[in-house]
């Protein structure tokens, strides 16, 4: 206790030091804060917005069709699949969709195009990106036969309103190239020019009879899980029920390998700026703590002369350390939480310098600068900050303790 009120009271005999050293650290905790916390709220929402806009964060797939997705692959029993797949604790919902490539044509113009066979009342805004996005018009019925929702480029591009004809050309199951009449029931607009310029949704039961599917085939089903962090053990429970034996799931680090590439560059920057940042405050406190320890030299001799061992010299300097540190990140957490909370809630709006491309390797992103952070993360960076404390505290505490008392009586 004695050990810890002179070291107390040693940090404060330069005030101004100590604090300046105190609010680096708390200025690192900041930046530190904002690195990480803007790094969870980004990919957090860029990788569960890629999951609603077709493949999920696991997909059930047959084999090799990530490699080839060609409309002859489908699941079967996918009633089955998904009853069993729904029963997990970790998911949040599971949908069956049919992906396939289409001729789409109007009277005035035809194109290339992807579709996405769903079931609507399976499909909401929490879990498909299209619905959400719906801007005109209202989303066609499970046993619509003819409608379809087109995105608004494409509606453009074809010169189509409500209501109006459109004719997709596709290849069924057998290879036979088949053409269908479909009435648009309804316009999204995702703010990705390469969906809304491509993407049509059509009814699941409609698109099956045309395919030559039976009513328990899907090309693939989606997984949609609470927290995208949990994919990979999501995707490995799925892997042991017995209706997914033969076919592939995958996470969406496989299914949408860009995107993982890039997010994991953009972490290894963030490690690095963090890195910076934790030498910057590891520098502050040792600076601090070495140019206490030499003002002090003839102190600690002339404690090693009446008696003080270096094991306790030394232990002296690192609790002075340790309160600097605890200090620092008091500090930190009191200037840190109102701007959290302001970057948390409001976020600061960066969509006039990103013009209307709002887009990250092909995946809509949040043109808010906003800050989320896990709980794993706080620890981490509390746990970081006060470990890069404590060893940039280490020399000097070393350098305390090996303070020759005769030699250092002599400067008296």
């Amino acid at each position: 206790m004695k050990l810890n009120q002179l070291a107390f009271r040693n940090i404060f005999r330069r005030k101004r030091r100590t604090f300046i050293t105190a609010f680096s650290v708390a200025f690192g905790v900041m930046l530190s804060v904002t690195f990480t916390g803007t790094g969870d709220y980004t990919y957090t929402n860029m990788i569960d917005t890629g999951a609603k806009m077709g493949m999920g964060h696991v997909t059930i797939e047959p084999l090799e069709y990530q490699n080839k997705p060609t409309l002859d692959k489908r699941l079967q029993k996918t009633n089955e699949i998904l009853q069993q797949t729904r029963a997990l604790d970790a998911i949040a919902s599971a949908v069956p969709r049919i992906m396939g490539q289409a001729m789409f044509a109007s009277a005035n113009k035809n194109v290339g195009g992807a579709f996405i066979a769903i079931n609507p009342e399976l499909e909401s805004a929490n879990n498909n990106l299209f619905i959400k996005s719906l801007v005109e018009g209202k989303m066609f019925t499970s046993d619509s036969k003819r409608g379809i929702v087109v995105g608004s480029k494409l509606a453009k591009k074809l010169r189509l309103k409500l209501g109006k004809k459109l004719v997709y050309t596709t290849t069924d199951v057998h290879g036979e190239i088949i053409s269908h009449i479909a009435r648009v029931t309804g316009i999204f607009h995702a703010g990705v020019d390469a969906i809304d310029g491509n993407m049509v949704l059509m009814p699941l039961k409609s698109t099956q009879h045309a395919l030559g599917y039976t009513a328990d085939e899907v090309s693939l089903i989606a997984v949609l899980i609470h927290d995208q962090r949990q994919a990979n053990l999501a995707r490995d429970l799925i892997r042991t029920l017995p209706s997914v034996q033969g076919y592939a799931v995958l996470s969406w680090h496989e299914t949408q390998p860009d995107l993982a590439g890039m997010i994991a560059m953009d972490k290894s920057m963030n490690y690095i700026s963090q890195i910076l940042v934790g030498l910057l405050i590891a520098a502050g406190i040792f600076n601090t703590m070495l140019m206490g320890v030499l003002e002090r030299k003839h102190e600690f001799g002339m404690m090693m002369a009446v008696g003080l061992s270096p094991s306790t010299l030394f232990r002296l300097v690192m609790v002075e350390c340790f309160w600097l540190a605890l200090l620092g990140l008091m500090l930190g957490i009191i200037i840190t939480a109102p701007w959290y909370y302001f970057l948390y809630h409001y976020g600061i709006d960066l969509s006039a310098g990103m013009g209307n491309d709002f887009t990250y390797g092909g995946v809509l992103i949040d043109p808010l600068f906003k800050a989320r952070l896990f709980p794993e993360s706080i620890m981490f960076i509390l746990g970081s900050v006060f470990t890069l404390a404590m060893l940039a505290g280490a020399y000097p505490a070393w350098k305390a303790g090996r303070t020759p008392p005769i030699e250092s009586l002599k400067t008296i």
